[in-house]
């Protein structure tokens, strides 16, 4: 079943010349010690995610192309191989599986934890992102395909077209939250009932996003260096965070209610607290080179952020 949406994009105009995708900064070099405890990992790192239930980070790491399960102190314990590389990692639910796109073998991988079991599925073109909804479905972004594809129990169910280049996703009970990195756009999708709900401007070069507590979409501005929150139910811009330094990497404390946000530019990360009806600093730390990626463990609190420029990861505990 392919969905045709297309046509429905509030992007930029087509006359125009596209920028292009916002993409990390290039960091510079270190000028202050990273916070917390740095340890060694494997190159090019990017792609976190901590699992509360077994007590794993997962990071994605190349050459060879494979997911790394660590211990809280970033200790591995297993190794699980990948059939293409990966930019994301999120838990379908709290104790798994992991939901890894693995982008040059046009599949989604679920891997089971903490035993590492994997079932691929093929799915369109370049998959950057995959999230799971409140009925069980997984929406995959299909990042050179300009299609998401929905996933039931293994099999492509379903495709959405309405996508010029789908980045990150993230939901909001049945509703799946897309943003376009051509377009610029953040679009919403009733996934169950196979529709499109709306579509508004993302800022200058939204990249990734999270859902918070509040069922609101949080997105990093990587060109217009801002966190924008978004209602989801109507889709609306319903505040702008300033946030200078390229952000890019997102992660989300439920039990905190803090968004962690890596800025590539300057070499750190900033917790943003979503408790009010604007985004407010908590907590800045300099981190290692090239931060493009942050998970966290929202029952202590420590925040994990991966280099890819050196392969090390580090540890924070705010």
């Amino acid at each position: 079943m392919v969905i045709g949406l297309a046509g429905c994009s509030g992007g930029a105009d087509s006359s125009e010349e596209a920028p292009g995708a916002a993409e990390p900064a290039d960091s510079p070099v270190l000028t202050t010690d990273p916070a917390g405890t740095v340890v060694p990992l494997d190159p090019d790192a990017e792609g976190m995610v901590f699992d509360p239930v077994t007590g794993l980070l997962a990071v994605a790491v190349r050459n060879p192309t494979r997911l790394v399960l660590t211990d809280r102190a970033g200790v591995p314990v297993r190794e699980i191989p990948l059939p293409g590389h990966a930019r994301h990692l999120q838990l379908a639910a709290p104790g798994g599986p992991l939901l890894v796109p693995a982008e040059d073998s046009n599949t989604l991988v679920e891997v089971a934890l903490p035993g590492g079991e994997t079932v691929a599925t093929p799915v369109g073109e370049y998959p950057h992102d995959a999230t799971r909804l409140a009925g069980g479905q997984v929406l995959v972004a299909d990042e050179l395909g300009g299609t998401l594809s929905v996933v039931t129990d293994g099999e492509v169910t379903g495709q959405f077209d309405s996508q010029t280049q789908p980045g990150g996703l993230a939901g909001v009970g049945g509703t799946a939250g897309v943003v376009d990195v051509a377009d610029f756009t953040l679009t919403t999708y009733d996934v169950p009932g196979g529709e499109l709900v709306d579509v508004v401007d993302a800022g200058a070069g939204p990249t990734h996003l999270v859902a918070d507590a509040r069922g609101r979409f949080l997105v990093a501005d990587t060109r217009g260096d801002a966190v924008r929150t978004f209602t989801a139910e109507p889709l609306e811009l319903s505040s702008s965070f300033p946030l200078p330094g390229t952000p890019y990497g997102l992660a989300f404390d439920a039990t905190a209610e803090v968004l962690w946000v890596t800025l590539t530019a300057t070499n750190e990360v900033v917790g943003l607290s979503t408790t009010g009806d604007e985004l407010t600093e908590v907590a800045r730390f300099p981190t290692v080179r090239q931060p493009n990626t942050v998970a966290v463990d929202p029952g202590s609190g420590r925040v994990f952020v991966g280099s890819r420029a050196t392969g090390e990861l580090q540890l924070i505990d705010p």
